[in-house]
């Protein structure tokens, strides 16, 4: 129990760090490319072996809880259904969003690598919450199906799934094939801000945060924007770099809607 809480503490020093850090260094992939991040693979390739991790690792979490036939208190379940939502998503980023992505764009590999270190790291501290029962205190019984925790957090996650979802939907289709140009999404939320899909995956952690009520969540939701805030902002500046004054007109937040 010690070591885990010394790896979250590590991990929340960590994401202030990133969150710093990223401000001064833009993380070199998608619209925010460069070269000054070393070599690179190509995105696909890339994008799934970042994610699978995160999907692989709560995975064998799950089976080897099943298996064990442990008693922990909790309703197995529960467990499941929480577990569930972690994996669809990460289904979805390692194993589908890859195959629609367009282009020929390439991301470097310590980007990808830093991406499958945390993945791996946050899989971890997540399984070992849903499934040790010494850290999580037997609390998930049936009826928290029925908590205002869970219902709340339910929705929450699904939420910001469906504005993920959406969101990279209206990036993919800016421009048709063979079409290099680049233009200004400005459906859905992104009327609002310049980046929707990191607002939705924010909603969806925040989300999975409250249904878990655990501290396992609360980190990853603090990650996520650790690592997506200052990213945005950077998107920002790019629009508004190539964009000028068309774009500085619209308004637009960063990534929280009339606040950021």
């Amino acid at each position: 129990m010690n070591t885990y809480y010394m790896i979250m503490a590590c991990m929340a020093v960590m994401a202030v760090i990133v969150f710093v850090a990223l401000f001064f260094f833009k993380a070199g992939y998608g619209y925010l490319s460069t070269s000054n991040w070393g070599p690179k693979i190509g995105n696909k390739l890339a994008w799934v072996l970042m994610e699978a991790p995160a999907f692989i690792f709560l995975l064998y979490y799950t089976i080897r809880f099943a298996l064990s036939g442990a008693d922990t208190g909790n309703s197995k379940a529960v467990l499941y259904i929480m577990a569930g939502f972690y994996l669809l998503h990460y289904f979805q980023r390692s194993f589908i969003f890859p195959l629609m992505l367009r282009g020929r764009s390439k991301m470097p590999i310590a980007v990808m690598l830093m991406g499958m270190t945390f993945n791996t790291f946050n899989a971890y501290i997540i399984g070992e919450w849903l499934y040790d029962p010494m850290l999580n205190g037997g609390m998930y019984h049936i009826d928290w199906l029925w908590s205002p925790q869970f219902i709340i957090g339910t929705l929450i996650f699904f939420a910001g799934m469906a504005i993920n979802l959406h969101s990279d939907h209206v990036i993919r289709n800016l421009r048709k094939p063979g079409d290099t140009k680049h233009y200004i999404p400005r459906k859905g939320l992104y009327k609002y801000v310049t980046s929707a899909n990191y607002f939705g995956e924010f909603t969806e952690w925040i989300g999975f945060a409250i249904l878990t009520w655990s501290p396992a969540g609360l980190l990853f939701a603090v990650w996520t924007f650790a690592n997506l805030g200052p990213r945005a902002k950077s998107l920002t500046e790019k629009y508004e770099a190539e964009f000028g004054d068309e774009y500085k007109n619209l308004g637009k937040k960063h990534i929280i809607p009339f606040i950021w």
